[in-house]
């Protein structure tokens, strides 16, 4: 998994904590990270109708979904991510030994098992979950 999750989820706790238009520059101050960034990920969840925009000086970004039907799970989707995922792989299937060339192939298994119980597990963690557990305060305090 990447970092684009981290600021997918922060950035919707904090819109929806807000509960009210934000700049990219502001999410970003608040994430800790810079603005295009932030534009690159939100891009994302935009395409799959979690935030909503505004145009022009006083705009930016809006919760467009419920924040307590919001999972975990559909922030992944969203961002096309795999939670386990390997960059290389041991050994090679033309090789003459059973361990070397069978390897690959098992850990492809196992990291598919794996990316199944935590995308079972992120199900089960909405925004609003992630807001409570955070803030430790009801929605419409303030940060």
């Amino acid at each position: 998994m990447t970092s684009e999750f981290a600021i997918a989820v922060h950035a919707l706790v904090y819109l929806h904590h807000k509960d009210t238009v934000v700049s990219s520059e502001e999410l970003a101050e608040n994430i800790c990270t810079n603005p295009a960034r932030v534009r690159k990920v939100m891009a994302k969840l935009k395409k799959k109708a979690l935030v909503g925009t505004k145009e022009g000086i006083k705009g930016g970004y809006h919760m467009a979904a419920d924040a307590s039907a919001v999972t975990l799970r559909r922030v992944c989707d969203a961002l096309e991510e795999e939670v386990v995922k390997a960059s290389w792989k041991s050994g090679s299937i033309d090789m003459d030994c059973m361990i070397a060339s069978g390897m690959a192939g098992m850990m492809d298994g196992i990291y598919s098992e794996m990316n199944a119980q935590c995308k079972d597990y992120l199900e089960t963690v909405t925004i609003e979950d992630v807001e409570k557990k955070v803030t430790g305060c009801p929605k419409k305090q303030k940060i």
